[in-house]
């Protein structure tokens, strides 16, 4: 299966490692916005064909996925001129920028037959279906709350600090809170409470979120850009509580429960953790699936109607918008 990669940051880098470890795939071609960076980053990666412009991978037929690694504000466009030429898209979280963006995108791809799936790695790691199965095997008892902690020092960056590259630290950070509270309570939210400080630019460095659920669960939500954070999710329960160890990587889990006794879940060997949302999407691309079961396209609209809540409350628009 031949993959193409749009965009050539860190990201990007980080796939196109992970792809040349897998079995059966393989990086066929990279596309920048210039000739020369693109032509750098397919010398360094063993990469045979690059592209000086996003339209030439597009329009390459001979590849069976696109994965999408420039900023946030480019993902619609981007996403948009894939799909125009018929190829299957992976690309990165946050999907959009917003929830009609990626309205438009799955419209498109209705109507031209092909893969979308929005590359939020969490969802498909062999350690969210330990979690699933440590929750519903009651272990902890009835579900309390959780915490979900995300932050590291990248205020340095373009892609964080500016409206106009759909900056912030929600839609690079909070992403993965959000998630982590939807993957382990659902989507029965009925109350949303928040806060957060904006830099001199207008978004957000680091913020804070309160989600009820109808049955009286609470998630406590931080996510910040600005400095290092522990990167846990902890939730409790009645009987004990469950520590998950790196909520955007998971690096092992650990139940505590009342009584004293400890169970401890090791993270199996991976690449990066990058090729499970690789194997998902050319397993389903390989069955003739439009999406990827482990992330639907309604479960990226919910995250990012939350996501549209959030700014909505803080007063925070990017000026494509």
């Amino acid at each position: 299966m031949k993959i193409g990669i749009m965009g050539t940051g860190e990201i990007a880098r980080i796939m196109a490692e992970t792809v040349s470890k897998m079995e059966n795939t393989e990086v066929l071609a990279v596309a920048s916005r210039t000739e020369e960076k693109a032509a750098a980053f397919a010398e360094k990666h063993n990469i045979s064909v690059y592209y000086g412009s996003y339209e030439e991978l597009a329009a390459d037929d001979r590849l069976d996925l696109i994965y999408i690694a420039t900023p946030h504000s480019r993902h619609f466009e981007d996403c948009m001129l894939c799909i125009e030429k018929g190829r299957n898209v992976l690309c990165e979280k946050a999907f959009t920028a917003n929830k009609k963006q990626a309205e438009e995108i799955f419209r498109a791809a209705e109507e031209k037959n092909v893969f979308v799936c929005e590359a939020i790695w969490t969802r498909f790691i062999p350690m969210r279906k330990t979690l699933d199965e440590i929750i519903s095997s009651g272990a902890i008892g009835e579900l309390v709350s959780l915490t979900a902690n995300l932050g590291y020092p990248l205020s340095h960056l373009d892609r964080l600090v500016k409206p106009e590259l759909a900056g912030g630290a929600l839609l690079d950070l909070g992403v993965y809170t959000l998630n982590f509270a939807v993957m382990a309570f659902g989507k029965d939210i009925v109350d949303i409470k928040s806060a957060c400080t904006k830099n001199e630019n207008g978004v957000d460095m680091h913020n804070s979120i309160i989600l009820s659920y109808a049955d009286g669960k609470t998630a406590l939500l931080h996510s910040c850009c600005r400095t290092a954070c522990d990167r846990k999710g902890i939730i409790y329960g009645t009987l004990g509580r469950i520590e998950f160890h790196n909520i955007n990587n998971c690096e092992g889990i650990d139940v505590y429960y009342n009584d004293g006794r400890h169970e401890r879940y090791d993270t199996p060997q991976q690449i990066s953790g990058y090729e499970y949302e690789v194997i998902s999407s050319l397993k389903a691309i390989s069955e003739g699936k439009t999406e990827c079961e482990e992330m639907p396209h309604e479960e990226t609209l919910f995250i990012l109607e939350l996501m549209d809540k959030l700014r909505s409350d803080w007063g925070i628009v990017y000026p494509f918008e």
